[in-house]
């Protein structure tokens, strides 16, 4: 006759028995008549314990059935007949630490509470553990001791709750559970911004100024070195990263403000440490331009949520709010009046602010449907707007002069080629400006009217494709830098428009670049990956 090997149930107090048990006679009992035996064992008056060294009598219920013996075998173990088939040293107890709640059990995990399957209590009362017997009666008082409010439970409860089977979660729910939590953070950080209205926190900007930039204060722009390896590699953001600025102000020039898809703006340290100064968390969504003022002690960000936000570092309130009516794409200060600026987006009109009043002073509408950047020129009585707007044969209203306080076109014949220019950048010592187009190439201008493209030269050799990538030009002019789309950082010569170094720096889109003011070799990188490179 084949024997059935029992084995160990992990959610189980004692060793499971074999279906069919054996009786004195050698005779085969079904294993349902065990069934009783739950009740057996919780009348702790029922069965009365015989001395350790005897053989328990017979007992019967009052039903006429009989009873499992509770004691068989424990003069003789070597007569159990399935003693061959289980290994004999008894597994060591490990307890769990009291501070550590105990794990539900698989099988009241999915039903109600107080609910015992039969089977599961057929496999704890059909056959007490190999090792020390304890009497019905104090193994029923322990349990109950255990399951009290506030105990800690016996030894073997917290073996059974460490030795509990966990499910199987496949790959795939892991990595979406991941996911999920990680989204979580994510909406408990938000939470922390503008929905749960906590106010920035202040920002020293005090009169101290860098050690690596106080040399060059004192004289005037030196001549740009080209940069050559990484100095700081700044990751904080969750998102692609639009745009990097230094502070204008060349004592305070060690600060970096960045902007992010993630919602946020930050002010670095990118000079001295490469740390994050603070993080601001004003829009409910992304945060696509943002501007230092000129003064250096306030930033100004508008994002996707329609909002504006002028907000103080030095106190961490905001000085103004408002709401545009569109998406914000780009923000320019006016050049000679730092209370002005002028704001752009997904809209055919752009706006003029007044910071004083809160309040919109002039509008400019052309029959476009985005508005790409804005550049003032020299005086601020001008100023370009570059636009989507492109035909088949002319970029009619691709470039815009506006004149700022008539608010009247000036030109809109300014570039020819079926190409939109995405950035536009001004030259620090020259009368032109530069756009970035998606031709891939930088397009030179004269900054005065009638605005003529100059068809020598051209700056070729990087990628755009559809992205918003910056250029600019060093502080001497000497130097014109720019993204592309494949992650190189391309400098040319202004006078030759040869190419001058390429930096390999990111594995996707570089989108903004921008020379320390001061500093004669360091430059600001930032990717659509979301990470920012200082180079030096």
């Amino acid at each position: 006759m084949a024997s059935l090997v029992a084995y160990e149930d992990s959610d189980s107090e004692a060793e499971a028995e074999p279906a069919g048990s054996f009786n004195p006679a050698g005779q085969m009992e079904d294993a349902s008549a065990a069934a009783p035996s739950h009740r057996w064992a919780l009348a702790s008056d029922s069965l009365d314990v015989a001395d350790a060294g005897a053989q328990p009598a017979k007992r019967e219920d009052p039903a006429g059935r009989r009873l499992p013996l509770v004691r068989l075998w424990r003069n003789d173990p070597g007569s159990r007949p399935s003693q061959r088939l289980l290994w004999p040293r008894p597994e060591p107890e490990v307890t769990a630490p009291p501070s550590q709640p105990p794990r539900p059990s698989l099988w009241t995990s999915q039903t109600p509470a107080g609910h015992v399957p039969l089977a599961a209590a057929r496999l704890q009362q059909a056959k007490p553990p190999w090792g020390a017997y304890d009497s019905p009666e104090a193994s029923f008082r322990a349990r109950t001791e255990s399951e009290r409010p506030g105990s800690n439970g016996s030894s073997l409860q917290r073996k059974r709750c460490e030795d509990s089977v966990v499910p199987y979660t496949p790959k795939r729910l892991r990595h979406l559970q991941a996911l999920s939590a990680e989204a979580g953070k994510g909406e408990d950080a938000e939470a922390q911004g503008p929905s749960g209205r906590r106010p920035p926190a202040p920002l020293c900007v005090g009169p101290q100024v860098s050690e690596f930039i106080q040399p060059y204060l004192d004289g005037q722009h030196k001549e740009t070195t080209i940069p050559k390896k990484v100095l700081f590699h700044l990751r904080g953001h969750r998102g692609p990263v639009n745009s990097v600025q230094w502070c204008p102000v060349f004592a305070k020039s060690h600060m970096l403000l960045s902007t992010s898809m993630d919602k946020t703006f930050k002010v670095w340290n990118a000079v001295d440490s490469g740390s994050c100064l603070q993080t601001y968390f004003l829009h409910s969504e992304a945060v696509r331009a943002a501007r230092w003022s000129p003064c250096g002690r306030r930033i100004l960000s508008g994002g996707f949520d329609f909002a504006l936000h002028l907000t103080d570092l030095e106190t961490g309130t905001q000085l103004f709010s408002g709401q545009s009516g569109f998406r914000i794409t780009t923000l320019k200060f006016h050049p000679r009046d730092h209370s002005l600026f002028v704001c752009g987006g997904f809209s055919s009109e752009m706006k003029a602010w007044d910071l004083r009043t809160s309040k919109v002073v002039r509008s400019y509408k052309a029959t476009v449907q985005q508005t790409l950047d804005v550049l003032f020129l020299r005086e601020g009585t001008e100023f370009l707007s570059s636009t989507d707007a492109s035909s088949r044969d002319s970029a009619d209203r691709t470039i815009i002069a506006w004149d700022f306080r008539s608010a009247a076109k000036i030109s809109n014949q300014i570039f020819h080629e079926r190409y939109t220019c995405p950035s536009l950048t001004l030259h620090p010592r020259e009368p032109v400006f530069l756009a970035q187009t998606n031709g891939n190439y930088l397009a030179l201008f004269s900054a005065v009217w009638p605005y003529r493209m100059s068809r020598r030269r051209r700056y070729e050799g990087h990628k755009v494709e559809g992205y918003s990538v910056g250029c600019e030009c060093s502080p001497d002019g000497d130097l014109l830098v720019t993204g592309s789309a494949d992650g190189r950082i391309l400098m040319y010569s202004f006078r030759t428009a040869s190419r001058a170094r390429t930096l390999h720096g990111h594995t996707q889109a570089c989108v903004g670049t921008t020379f320390h003011p001061v500093l004669p070799s360091m430059l600001a990188t930032c990717s659509w990956e979301g990470d920012i490179k200082i180079w030096h």
